[in-house]
């Protein structure tokens, strides 16, 4: 059966691709700006753990008020802090204005999310489907995000590469960069706006988003916890090797400039936007949380090969290879998350999730800063991938047996 989904849910799904495209378009010159502007490799990992704490409250403060507010409110208010993070980066002098702007300004150092976005829409998006399967909507929904993170990656680093030919200074030029990921703040905020108007409140929901309870969480409550537990583990592996990091990793170990970091992640985030379509065929057939382990776990063999290469060549061949198969897990996790339970506990799981997520993975920066201020080394891979592994292996036998309604 074909997938079609409503009016809100296209919107929704541009929502996602003008955010992706913007995190990838800063993911490339973030770290590289910051030590432009006299900030040590330790003090860009602290920055990044400072950033992704703060997101990680804020969405699960969020989550929490969202079926009183309405979810679509929530993120018009929200995005605006899009703009304030890329105003205050591009025209703050002093470090402590520097070190605002990227805290509170829902800054991406992934390259792929930030903020409560993506909670409200995964809780969202299942009631927006008018025919097919839910994993194929949060296939597609993934494909918004990776295609345009690759796009935008891929254009950040061939502006930066080209304005640095023609002799510009690299601070104006990543200055100018800021203020256009500030501009998409403000085409973000008209877009949910738009949907606030369409549908205020939180009685224009598609589906009921919050349950009575601890957490905003009932009966799924146990299973959520443990679900979220595992998520963590991955998330904070995943915090050793997040983009802007592995973009100063790069330049580091292999003088790598920004036009060929940025080509890296045009080719990793387009790999992963393919293989999010198959991930929804294979999962069709072999279920969700096979598809979450069986895929998930050669990739991250894959991942803790990459320090062992000795050219940059070899090192981004064998991170492509990696990102084949390393987000297929991503649209079945998030469907297997909304089937483990009720419709009214959506949004408060996906906020309490990607809450733990974002917590663990704020740990990981500021000890593979410390790792990087030392000498480019394998040890954040080493540590990614071998917590990966174990997340992987946990999920499988503590899921198994259960089943879903």
């Amino acid at each position: 059966m074909a997938l079609v989904l409503s009016n809100s849910g296209r919107l929704l799904l541009a929502g996602r691709a003008l955010r992706a495209f913007s995190f990838g378009w800063l993911s490339v010159i973030l770290a590289l700006y910051l030590a432009g502007r006299g900030f040590s490799a330790a003090a860009i990992g602290a920055v990044f753990t400072a950033t992704m704490v703060e997101d990680a409250l804020l969405t699960l403060g969020l989550s929490a008020v969202a079926a009183r507010v309405g979810p679509y409110r929530l993120m018009a208010f929200t995005a605006p802090l899009i703009v304030l993070g890329g105003v205050l980066l591009a025209v703050a002098d002093r470090p402590w204005l520097l070190l605002a702007g990227a805290v509170l300004g829902t800054l991406s150092p992934n390259g792929q999310e930030a903020g409560p976005f993506a909670p409200m829409e995964q809780a969202l998006l299942p009631g927006t489907v008018r025919s097919g399967p839910i994993v194929r909507a949060f296939g597609w929904y993934n494909v918004c995000s990776f295609l345009p993170a690759a796009a935008g990656a891929g254009a950040s680093g061939a502006v930066l590469g080209a304005a640095l030919h023609a002799g510009a200074a690299e601070a104006a030029v990543e200055r100018a960069m800021l203020l256009g990921y500030a501009a998409a703040g403000l085409a973000l905020t008209a877009l949910y706006a738009a949907l606030a108007r369409r549908a205020p409140g939180a009685a224009a929901s598609p589906a009921p988003l919050a349950a009575p309870g601890r957490f905003g969480l009932g009966a799924s409550r146990g299973h959520v916890f443990q679900l979220a537990g595992l998520q963590a583990v991955d998330a904070l592996a995943g915090g050793f090797i997040m983009q802007s990091l592995l973009a100063y990793w790069f330049h580091l170990r292999f003088g790598a400039g920004p036009e060929a970091i940025g080509g890296l992640f045009f080719f990793t985030n387009l790999l992963s936007a393919l293989s999010l379509l198959v991930a929804a065929r294979v999962a069709e057939r072999i279920g969700l949380l096979n598809t979450m382990v069986l895929t998930h776990l050669p990739s991250n063999v894959l991942l803790l090969l990459v320090p062992f290469m000795p050219t940059f060549a070899g090192a981004a061949a064998m991170l492509m290879a990696r990102h084949v198969l390393s987000q297929m897990d991503v649209p079945t996790r998030q469907a297997y998350t909304m089937a483990l339970v009720d419709a009214d506990e959506r949004a408060a799981t996906a906020g309490f999730t990607a809450s733990a997520r974002s917590l663990a993975a704020a740990a990981a920066p500021v000890f593979t800063g410390f790792a990087l201020a030392r000498a480019a080394t394998g040890f954040p891979f080493f540590l990614a991938g071998g917590l990966k592994i174990v997340y992987d292996l946990a999920l499988y036998f503590r899921f198994r047996n259960v089943k879903l309604p």
